[in-house]
């Protein structure tokens, strides 16, 4: 699954000022507006319910992680759902009630820099950071929702990440449920956002990313305590484990 993800300033405001350039409907003014106010994430748990920058089909918007369907009656069950909805699994999204409606119409994009994984050795467990190899900057595949909570007339927008199956990499590191995010390559980035395609067309974008164009490293085990001062940039350095070296190198 994906619950934690790395989101540095400069790499988010070069992908808008990229999305501008190549979606007309990204607009530089929404640009201006969020971007600045954007705090540096180097390591956020979905599990703390943060405000991200999400590219929709008509703008950059800050969207909190955790979806809550518009169909939740009250403030206790829309808490109560978005520890659940902070993924959404792509082999059953067009299914569940709290996904169906939204990816067929309300898909967007979560631009980061990187995403966290552990991988179980001997009952322990090895935080890796990953990212990938196309630029500082990609996107993770998510949907999002409106909700009206009637106590407040508050309006919360909410998204959840899309996952796929693991790639031969992300099943090495996630390698008990064996899953990963959508990783949404460039080229299908705009045709994502694209309200009129049809289920197929969308069915068809949902898929694990190329292995090859990945890279991963093992970092500090601070990642796994929420403890931890865990949002700063030593939290992505690479920490060699000796024990994981010998284990990759009994397998060939």
């Amino acid at each position: 699954m994906c619950f934690t993800v790395a989101i540095i300033r400069k790499g988010v405001l070069m992908t808008a000022e990229e999305y501008y350039k190549s979606l007309p409907v990204i607009r530089e003014k929404n640009i201006k507006q969020v971007v600045p106010k954007f705090p540096d994430f180097y390591l956020v748990s979905g599990f703390s319910y943060p405000k991200l920058p999400i590219l929709k089909d008509d703008g950059i918007f800050m969207l909190q992680w955790g979806l809550i369907p518009s169909w939740i009656k009250d403030t206790e069950s829309a808490h109560d759902i978005r520890s659940k909805t902070l993924n959404a699994m792509g082999e059953t999204v067009f299914e569940k009630p709290s996904f169906r409606n939204n990816i067929n119409s309300h898909r967007c994009l979560l631009p980061v820099s990187g995403f966290y994984e552990w991988r179980d050795l001997n009952g322990l467990k090895y935080p890796y950071y990953i990212q990938s190899n196309e630029g500082e900057m990609f996107t993770l595949g998510a949907i999002y929702d409106i909700w009206l909570d009637k106590l407040t007339g508050e309006m919360l927008e909410t998204f959840s990440i899309i996952t796929t199956a693991a790639n031969p990499l992300m099943e090495k590191i996630h390698n008990l449920k064996k899953r990963m995010p959508l990783i949404v390559s460039e080229k299908d980035e705009e045709k994502w956002l694209d309200r009129s395609l049809k289920r197929e067309q969308i069915a068809e974008l949902i898929k694990p990313f190329p292995d090859k164009v990945m890279k991963a490293h093992t970092i500090s085990r601070n990642a796994s305590n929420a403890g931890f001062p865990r949002n700063v940039p030593e939290i992505t350095k690479e920490v060699i484990y000796p024990e994981l070296i010998h284990e990759d190198s009994s397998l060939f």
